[in-house]
């Protein structure tokens, strides 16, 4: 895998915190693999901003459509983004949604329960298990500083219960047991695993309950007193796979103000 600039796929980084990591990327060097599942027009957005943060006009930004809950997209994501970018480095798995219409536990469908998992839980874990068998297939040199990285995007949700989104957090929480699993698998390998666990951040998914969070962040509900955005995910992916982190490997890195601290 020689070549100028390392080669990370991001899943939906279209919009929200997937494009706030594309960009930080773009400005470190990296050329991007931008993934989303229906809207074209975000994604390609995405792309022309990542250019004009980039640092070499070398450096390419490519939309790959693929609905990562679907066995053949994730196939053909990995293989498109070997095609157009010429390998890959790492994998940040941020592709998630949330329920289409927030219930409570005692009306969770099982068609939203199913179609969230396979969003948030399994495509991610079976992405990164197509890109770790390559990996170890190609047996090849990575182009980031200490070899290939997969970063999962997880949330708060994974140790916050909300009654009315139960199966958002159920798979949040078991994404942060897929990190501890390839953490585990490829740390032998060299390659390093991290979870990010970003808190309440300021994105389309969090607009419609936006007055609700200004009031409970006014009151101290983040210690930090303040909205996450796109930019700061971005920053913690980028120190993650810049390898600023090479003793770390499985680490859950907050990205959330300091909510998860205990406090009386």
């Amino acid at each position: 895998m020689s070549k100028e600039h390392p080669v990370v796929l991001v899943t939906g980084a279209s919009r929200g915190l997937g494009r706030g990591i594309a960009l930080r990327l773009a400005e470190l060097g990296m050329s991007v693999g931008v993934n989303y599942a229906g809207n074209a027009g975000a994604a390609e957005e995405t792309a022309e901003q990542c250019r004009q943060r980039s640092r070499s006009k070398s450096q390419r930004f490519v939309p790959l459509r693929a609905d990562i809950s679907q066995r053949g997209d994730r196939q053909r994501l990995l293989d498109e983004t070997l095609r157009q970018l010429g390998g890959i480095d790492a994998l940040v798995n941020n592709a998630g949604i949330a329920p289409r219409q927030r219930a409570d536990i005692t009306e969770t469908s099982e068609e939203s329960f199913q179609e969230v998992l396979m969003t948030n839980l399994a495509g991610p874990f079976f992405l990164t298990q197509l890109v770790v068998r390559h990996w170890l297939t190609q047996r090849g040199e990575a182009a980031l500083p200490g070899g290939f990285k997969v970063v999962f995007n997880s949330s708060i949700s994974a140790t916050t219960a909300s009654l009315n989104r139960a199966e958002y957090c159920i798979s949040k929480a078991g994404l942060g047991m897929v990190n501890q699993l390839w953490a585990v698998r490829l740390a032998a390998e060299g390659i390093q695993v991290y979870e990010l666990r970003p808190g309440i951040m300021a994105t389309d998914m969090t607009a419609g309950v936006k007055e609700k969070y200004d009031r409970l962040l006014e009151q101290g509900l983040v210690p930090q007193h303040r909205w996450g955005t796109p930019e700061d995910v971005g920053r913690a992916a980028g120190a993650l796979l810049s390898g600023e982190f090479p003793y770390s490997t499985g680490s859950v890195i907050y990205v959330d103000g300091g909510f998860h601290l205990s406090r009386l």
